[in-house]
Formats: C-alpha cells, structure tokens, sequence
C-alpha cells in the first residue's frame, strides 16, 4: 500500500475538514441558542448568529460535494437551529426595534382597546410562541426540500389567522416586525443546508 504524498493527503483531507468545521460551527451556535431559552441573554443571541454566519462563510466556500453525513447532520442542526433559536432572535430584533408601551400578557401581549375605552385594554397574539415554532419549521423544512414557494402560504395562513388581532399599532408592529425577524432567521438556517446540499 502506498503513501499519498503530502500535498495529496492535504488535498483529500481539507475539504472533510471544511464541513467537519462548518458542522462545530451550526452545532455551537444551537447551543447558544438553547442555553438562551431559559433565561434570555443578548449576548447568547448574537453570539449564536455569529457562529451562523460564520458556518455560512465556510460553506459557501468553493469545495467539494458534503459527503452525505455531512449533508444530514447540518440538515438537521439547522432544522434545530431554526426552530430553536428564531423565538430568541425574534425578541432580540423586536426589543431593539419597538419602543411601544405594550407589554407581555400571560399568553400574548396586553394593548391598549381604543373600542371600550383609553383605560381598557386587552391581549392579543396569543400562542405567538408556539406560532413561531410552526412557523419555522414549516419555512425551513420547505426551503431545504427545495419548495420555497411555500412561503407565500405560510405567511399568508398567518397573515390570515391573525386578522383580527391587528387592529391596534401596536400589535401590527410586533407582529410584522417579529414575522419578518422569525422568517429570516429560518431562511438563512436554511441556507445553510442548501449550500452544503448543492
């Protein structure tokens, strides 16, 4: 059996070594995610969408075909990583764009009804977390499934369903800006996986 010489081993090895990287990459930044569920922590948040742009960085690097391992592990870790980590990112992204005074109620969030009164208020967008979670998975199980057409239904089941509830500024405001913020975050995640399947 004869040696490869070195630049051939070197050759062979890297690009193993550039999908094994881009995998820590997507797995350290669903840790980040996960460890931030509990207790909200910005710092998490943006530690983690920058090991996601970083894994991103790598793998659209011009290399060899992901070897199938590769292909479903990453799939995978950003399936997870989607569903995960876009509640946080959403909340992040909202904190840092609203300046409203509504607040979180116990299930949706506590606005102001201009129908009853200026003292009343009211909840609205109930089940907003578990919406999102939906929400996720279903935008990037149908990008890395190659149907990005899906989104238009998506959105529009949400839009949809949510009607009602959008009367006030405020509940339009969190609901555009934390949709736009959830499904971004589930589309770059699945990015990933496209560009290690392509």
């Amino acid at each position: 059996m004869t040696a490869l010489p070195p630049a051939a081993f070197w050759n062979a090895l890297l690009p193993h070594a550039l999908w094994a990287l881009t995998l820590i990459l997507a797995i350290a930044s669903l840790c980040c995610m996960i460890a931030t569920l509990r207790t909200p922590r910005r710092p998490l948040v943006y530690t983690s969408a920058g090991l996601l742009a970083l894994a991103i960085v790598v793998v659209a690097l011009p290399q060899q075909e992901a070897p199938l391992v590769f292909r479903v592990l990453i799939g995978i870790v950003a399936l997870a990583l989607s569903v995960a980590g876009g509640g946080p990112a959403a909340q992040v992204v909202l904190a840092l764009a609203t300046r409203t005074v509504s607040v979180p109620g116990n299930e949706g969030l506590v606005v102001h009804d201009r129908t009853t009164g200026a003292e009343a208020t009211r909840e609205v967008l109930r089940g907003g977390a578990t919406i999102g979670v939906l929400e996720r998975f279903a935008t990037t199980g149908a990008i890395m499934a190659g149907f990005p057409e899906a989104l238009g239904v998506i959105i529009a089941i949400k839009g949809v369903g949510r009607f009602t509830e959008l009367d006030a500024a405020e509940a339009r405001e969190r609901f555009i800006i934390g949709t736009l913020a959830s499904i971004v975050w589930a589309c770059v995640c699945a990015g990933l996986f496209r560009f290690a399947a392509s």
